[in-house]
């Protein structure tokens, strides 16, 4: 996905779909650089975009070390990095961002930046303890449009992020629940490894389970890696991962497993808001509902009626990626913030 702005308007957006057959051949993410920055180039190309035109470029940020919140420059350690594989928690397309917006600014002369990245790490030290020193909290979350949300939801309010307290759920495949004091993400469920399960992901399992299910012997480690996060959730219980079609299953067809699966996933949802209510100690000024699923009014609603005695519950639908992506490089520009530097 990407596109073209002049500040903050939209020149355009699109979005190439990959077969699966088309990236199989690389073998890394990485290797796709070259293939992905030709797609780009095209498309700008069939609608006459000048590259000279460009004041800067910027990509989105992947699973690099933790990193505090803000918009960084792209730069050599931060390419050597990801080309080395040696900082990255997991080989994911996100990690190309900030490369293939280098690779086209390089040549031109113009910085390129990457913004909030997956990684955005400003959880409190007691968010980091798991239960078990060898396995330490990670922070990893949908950080991009969690907090082009927070912005939005601050402006709505009529007040400056940094003086407010916002929960924020972004639910898509995986689901991101935060809490967010006085405008750092204090805490964070890490999709991948807990919290409520959603369209794809497990979520939080029982544990001594998930151990005999490990030792069984019944399954390889890239099973079970593809059971947690793509094969879990509304998948596992009901062969689909879209949340408006078992919606549509229970309320059409009368189907009561698919009402309980969905009531149970809303019902986590809501408790893990609950949760980072009390890691804010009660003192939430508004709850900011994302992603996909924020299009189903139905969750919505559940959401609203679990969690309204909290604070104020706001719908923001879908996910608004690149617009944080261009906010983040105009609040460099216009001299609102600085940016970091990876080192």
């Amino acid at each position: 996905k990407f596109g073209l702005y002049s500040n903050d308007e939209p020149v355009f957006e699109t979005s190439v779909v990959h077969a699966p057959e088309d990236l199989a051949s690389f073998g890394s993410t990485f290797a796709q650089l070259d293939y992905r920055k030709s797609l780009v180039l095209e498309a700008l190309s069939e609608r006459q975009v000048e590259l000279s035109a460009l004041a800067a470029t910027v990509g989105r940020g992947g699973t690099f070390k933790s990193l505090e919140s803000g918009t960084y420059e792209v730069n050599d350690k931060l390419l050597d990095d990801i080309r080395e594989g040696s900082t990255l928690q997991a080989d994911h397309p996100s990690n190309l961002g900030a490369p293939l917006a280098w690779s086209i600014a390089g040549p031109l002369g113009i910085p390129s930046y990457f913004v909030d990245p997956v990684c955005v790490d400003e959880m409190i030290d007691e968010a980091r303890l798991s239960g078990h020193p060898l396995l330490p909290r990670l922070s990893l979350s949908h950080a991009l449009n969690i907090r082009m949300v927070a912005y939005k939801l601050a402006s709505k309010l009529g007040r400056p992020l940094p003086e407010l307290n916002l929960i924020v759920l972004h639910l898509g495949s995986g689901v991101s629940v935060n809490a967010i004091r006085a405008g750092r993400m204090i805490d964070t469920n890490n999709a991948n490894d807990g919290g409520p399960f959603s369209a794809q992901r497990v979520g939080s399992l029982p544990t001594t389970g998930l151990v005999r299910l490990c030792t069984s012997g019944e399954h390889t480690h890239a099973d079970l890696k593809k059971m947690l996060l793509k094969k879990g959730g509304l998948m596992a219980y009901l062969g689909t991962d879209d949340a408006a079609e078992a919606l549509r299953r229970a309320q059409e067809e009368g189907d009561l497993k698919a009402d309980l699966v969905m009531r149970a996933m809303v019902y986590q949802f809501a408790k893990e808001a609950g949760g980072m209510a009390a890691a804010l100690k009660g003192k939430v000024d508004a709850i900011a509902v994302t992603g996909g699923m924020a299009y189903n009014d139905w969750i919505v609603e559940r959401l609203d009626d679990s969690l309204s005695f909290i604070a104020p519950v706001h719908a923001f639908p879908g996910e608004c990626e690149l617009e944080a992506l261009v906010r983040g490089v105009l609040r460099v520009m216009d001299g609102l913030e600085q940016p970091g530097v990876y080192s």
